[in-house]
């Protein structure tokens, strides 16, 4: 398995992250797993997480090629500087566009949900293509970035994503070889002050399965 880099400078490298892939090492049995960190590593060297992607999820993620350049991409996730876009297809009938806006928190489970007490949590939609009554392919965007944030915020209003497996009924989900979820788009301003503009296509099995609906 490998990952397609996008775009790079001397300062950062975008990939295109295959689904199944781990972006960092895991723990347990997922310790000794080939991840796109290792992958890049053994490319670039020394190599910087800015952020993640979840197992299962497919597309745009941005990694930092020094110290410097690290602490400036993290600042601008910090700081909601940085614009992000998912490509999601969901259950049941969505129509326009809205944002959710409830506070999510992480339970020992592995699983968020929404509570009182979580943190400030925002996520902007808008539709792309409704398939019939049953199934809906969808634009998100997160102001906030909170682990599963996407997932569970269309989840808490009825829509999960199809094919996830944490979130939804589980007999529905299994259905779908992977978690119709992906990393479409992401754009920010390097430390020169330059646009930086990245995409990548869903992948050919995302698309294949939108094709059967």
């Amino acid at each position: 398995m490998d990952a397609v880099i996008i775009k790079e400078s001397e300062d950062f490298v975008i990939a295109d992250k295959p689904s199944g892939l781990l972006t960092i090492a895991g723990r347990g049995d997922r310790a000794d797993e080939i991840t796109l960190y290792s992958i890049l590593e053994k490319k670039y060297g020394r190599i910087y997480a800015v952020h993640r992607l979840d197992r299962d999820v497919s597309g745009v993620i941005l990694f930092a090629k020094n110290p410097d350049a690290h602490k400036y991409l993290s600042g601008l996730f910090e700081t909601r500087s940085l614009e992000k876009k998912y490509v999601a297809l969901v259950h049941g009938q969505m129509t326009g566009r809205g944002r959710i806006d409830k506070p999510l928190s992480q339970r020992g489970s592995g699983r968020v949900s929404v509570a009182f007490d979580g943190k400030h949590s925002q996520t902007e939609w808008r539709v792309m293509k409704n398939y019939g009554r049953k199934w809906t392919l969808i634009e998100a965007g997160i102001i906030t970035g909170r682990r599963h944030q996407i997932r569970v915020h269309l989840y808490s209003e009825g829509h999960p994503v199809a094919g996830d497996m944490l979130y939804g009924d589980f007999q529905e989900q299994k259905k779908f070889p992977r978690i119709m979820l992906h990393s479409w788009r992401l754009k920010f301003r390097d430390r020169s002050g330059i646009t930086v503009f990245a995409e990548a296509e869903p992948p050919q099995e995302f698309m294949q399965i939108l094709d059967m609906l």
